[in-house]
This record gives C-alpha cells, structure tokens and sequence, in this order.
C-alpha cells in the first residue's frame, strides 16, 4: 500500500526535475476531497485548464436529460440540431456522439463560432462525414462536444455553459467551470510550453481570455484539482439524486464501445461519457488515466499533456492531477502521469 506522503512527494519531484511549472492532485473518498495539495508556482486556488477532461462534465448534462426522458441515446441527433441533416450527418445518433462513432472528427469549429449559437449552426451546415457513422472510433477533439453543447441548449432553451453550472456544478459544490466571463479569470495557472524549439502547441490557446470566455465543451474547463476530485465523489455517489440511477449506472458500467483506438492500439473501452479501465489488462494504454492497482470498474477521462481524473467504486478513492506543463512528448508526460495514478490507486486510506 500506498501513503498520502508518497504521492505529494512524487508531485514535488516533478516539480523539482522541471517536468511542470505546476501541477496539483487531489484524492477524493466518502463524498469529500480528502487530500489535496499544490506544487511549484500556484496555490491552492490557482485553477488549471483540464483539456478533455471537461468532457465527461459535458456529458453529465446529457446523462440529466436522457433521465428527463427529452431525448434517446438512439435519436438522430439532427432531429435536434437540424444543420447536421444540412451537412449530411442526418443518421448519426446521439449515442455515436457520446461515443466518437459520429464520422465527423475533423469538422471544424473555432471557439469564437461554437460560442456564438448562429455562428455554430451555421458553421455545423457546412460540415461533411468523413466515414459511415459507427462503423470506427476516431477522437473527435472538439466536434463531437460542440453538437453536445448545441443540444443542450435547444432541449433546455438555456445556454449549455449554465445549465452546466445550475444543474451540476452548484448542485455538488462547485463553482463556474466553463465560460469564465473575462473579470473572474483570475488564478488560472498559465498553460507553459516546455520546448522553446517546437512550434506554439495549439492548445496554448487556453491562456487567451477570449477562448476562456467562450467555453469550448470538450476541452475548455478550468478547476482546481479538488474540485475535479470532488465531482467524480459525485459521480460515485449520486448525492441528492442528481442524476438518474439507471443512466448513472449505465454511463459508470457499461462499455458500449470496444473499437480499437487508432493511436494507441488498445480497445477504447467507452461508456456514454466515460472511459472504463476493464479487465483486459491494458487499463494503463487507455490515455494513462488508470494506475496499475485500478479495479476493472473504474472510470474516468484524461486531457491533454496528461491531465488525469478518475474515480475506482472498488476503493471509493477519486483522483485528480493537473500541471500547466505544455510537453512536446506525450509519452514522456503520460508516463509521468501514470506513476502518480498508480500510487494513488493503491492508497491505504
């Protein structure tokens, strides 16, 4: 077993090594964040850009409305957003969606124009499949949220940024995460790109004041490594009965998508919003979200340059790493992320 000592100490060494500017983790256990800590330039305040990992976010205001009964995983989703029938994309379900089966993972989108709802349909009426619906899994970065967010919005009449914040975010403690208006973004950890050498990564984006304002719903997200924490608790243990208990044990169990992912030549293991470690073995492949002592039953998301979140029902533990730390190797800060994962799944706590 692991200690609590341990793991804060790893993180320091990151820091120590200059492998991250700054990073924070947090551990979560019994609907509470039970351990966090930050290293290097930040404070315990400072919040990060988690990337991808606003994704299952996202996709928990989905879970809401599959348990309102306002829509049907097996909808066309252009019965809700009629541009996609425009662009050709009429068939695509919301469960391909969900699942990175819609055939459209290089459909472009600015964040200005996703922003912006006229601009967005607009700009979805001009996109094209690029392969038969649910026929593959390709990561749909950016894509596949945007129409997620298009969605919530029409069913709700409400802008998906705060029906993000009103219906799930106040709900489990937290604060705004998504589309932060320009004077509350103070305390963001500045994205830093290692390299000097390498040309920008686009992703630094996210240290512009404008992009954080519009609240891009796959990779937009700023939080704290506690608050990332606290929300998988929330996942784990469905306080107040937020989210309907059959969607939520659906989305928390069931694999509904085993597909081989194209880059890392492991089964995708997809829930509608998650990513599930599975039994195969291969959990630490899946984007080195897991630890090695991770149940087959837990789940999670990564972001990009090795954000982790996750949460293991096995050991009630939730985990959360964030860094600032732009790296031109993904296998370099994967690896570094996974140490961390791996002592956190075997906390004795």
């Amino acid at each position: 077993m692991t200690t609590i000592d341990q793991l804060f100490s790893e993180a320091q060494a990151h820091v120590d090594a200059g492998r991250v500017p700054a990073c924070q983790v947090a551990v979560g256990l019994g609907g509470r964040v039970a351990a966090f800590a930050t290293f290097g330039a930040a404070t315990d305040e400072t919040r990060f850009c988690i990337f991808s990992a606003t994704k299952p976010m996202v996709a928990s205001v989905v879970w809401l409305l599959l348990g309102d009964g306002l829509v049907d995983p097996y909808d066309p989703i252009s019965w809700y957003v009629p541009e996609l029938a425009t662009a050709g994309l009429g068939e695509v379900t919301l469960e391909q969606v969900l699942l990175h089966t819609g055939g459209f993972p290089n459909a472009p989108m600015t964040d200005a124009e996703g922003a912006d709802p006229t601009r967005r349909r607009a700009r979805f009426a001009t996109w094209s499949p690029e392969w038969e619906a649910g026929t593959r899994f390709v990561y749909h970065a950016g894509s596949a949220h945007w129409v997620l967010a298009d969605l919530i919005d029409r069913l709700t009449g409400r802008d998906y940024r705060d029906v993000l914040e009103e219906r799930v975010c106040r709900p489990l403690g937290l604060p705004r995460v998504l589309g932060l208006a320009a004077d509350s973004q103070q305390d963001i950890a500045t994205l830093t790109q290692l390299d000097a050498r390498a040309d920008p990564d686009e992703t630094l984006r996210f240290n512009d004041v404008a992009v954080r304002m519009a609240g891009n719903p796959g990779g937009g997200a700023f939080m704290t490594a506690a608050d990332l924490a606290l929300f998988y608790q929330g996942v784990l243990h469905n306080p107040g009965g937020l989210w309907d208990e059959t969607v939520l044990h659906d989305v928390t169990t069931h694999v509904r998508c085993t597909c081989e992912d194209p880059m890392l030549g492991v089964g995708v293991n997809r829930t509608r919003g998650l990513v599930l470690a599975g039994d195969d073995g291969n959990h630490e492949m899946r984007y080195a979200i897991f630890g090695r002592g991770c149940s087959p039953g837990a789940f999670g998301h990564a972001g990009a340059h090795a954000q982790v979140a996750w949460a293991d029902p096995a050991t009630g533990i939730s985990f959360t790493y964030l860094a600032n730390a732009i790296d031109a190797d993904p296998m370099r800060s994967g690896i570094r992320a996974n140490r961390l994962a791996t002592i956190a799944a075997d906390l004795s706590m």
